[in-house]
């Protein structure tokens, strides 16, 4: 697995952020939500938006974006269901994205949230999107400003060209299965993976899949990304060789982008989320699915 970045510019650094934050064509968006995660609800987790927190202090000129209210669908079963390309579109042109713009996402405790909206950008074909960082504690722990006021950007413009194959449904993963051209990517902690923990219905993960937990590529004292090359060893120890398509995978297609992010990265052209995850398929006693003999 290769360590140079296929768009080194796909992830920016705070400093980098605060020498431009007054570059007329930048977009600033703060992405973070929150999981709460419960027992014995028809969900494993409630999504809870960060807006409160957003308006107690952000990055100056930031926007909040609302995934659960502004870019998925409404009546979901499975939490964060992607909405229509013409929705995600045009929500993204409300919030002041269109061609020409250079776009900066960030988030609150996971860079999974910034990832989501990266990898949702690339699927619309929009390119010219980076994630910070280190995200809001990087920027708060540097000592660098914050703002309470409202921030809002023109309307944008957003051309649209779909690339639909970055995201896959149950029936595209079931039949990945078995091929050895296929790598499946769980990006959960390794107890929900190995089904020590059976956070999403039956303890497991889906049969054949390797285990990158997105949470272990990140410094926990800085919040940052690990270098490239540490990300890198991290997915040839779980997978041992290449493939020649990666779908990776998590318990609602959030936390999944972080590993799809890296790949994508890493030069590696079919890579795919599976939207819905283990929400959807660990509940369904039609899909097969395997745990560590030791936890069941």
């Amino acid at each position: 697995m290769g360590r140079s970045l296929r768009y080194p510019d796909a992830l920016v650094t705070t400093g980098w952020l605060a020498d431009h934050l007054h570059d007329p064509d930048l977009r600033i968006f703060d992405c973070s939500t929150v999981l709460q995660f419960e027992e014995g609800g028809k969900r494993p987790y409630r999504v809870l938006n960060c807006a409160d927190e957003h308006r107690a202090g952000h990055i100056p000129g930031a926007h909040y974006f609302d995934l659960q209210r502004d870019f998925s669908e409404d009546d979901s079963p499975f939490g964060m269901t992607l909405a229509a390309p013409e929705t995600v579109a045009a929500a993204f042109e409300s919030a002041g994205i269109g061609d020409g713009t250079r776009v900066i996402l960030y988030s609150r405790s996971s860079p999974s949230w910034a990832t989501r909206f990266w990898w949702m950008l690339r699927w619309l074909g929009f390119d010219n999107a980076s994630v910070l960082d280190g995200g809001f504690e990087k920027w708060v722990a540097e000592d660098r400003p914050q703002s309470t006021d409202a921030s809002t950007y023109p309307r944008g413009n957003l051309s649209v060209r779909l690339r639909p194959e970055v995201f896959v449904g149950k029936d595209e993963v079931r039949a990945s299965i078995g091929n050895p051209a296929t790598c499946l990517v769980n990006a959960l902690g390794r107890d929900v993976f190995s089904g020590e923990n059976p956070r999403y219905g039956r303890p497991g993960r889906i049969p054949g899949s390797i285990n990158v937990p997105q949470a272990e590529l990140v410094d926990p004292k800085t919040h940052a990304f690990l270098p490239p090359e540490e990300i890198s060893h991290a997915f040839e120890r779980a997978a041992g060789h290449g493939a020649d398509r990666y779908i990776t995978y998590c318990g609602g297609g959030i936390f999944a982008t972080v590993d799809a992010f890296w790949l994508h990265q890493f030069g590696y052209d079919d890579v795919a989320v599976y939207e819905n995850s283990m929400s959807e398929w660990g509940p369904d006693e039609s899909l097969p699915i395997e745990a560590d003999q030791a936890t069941v």
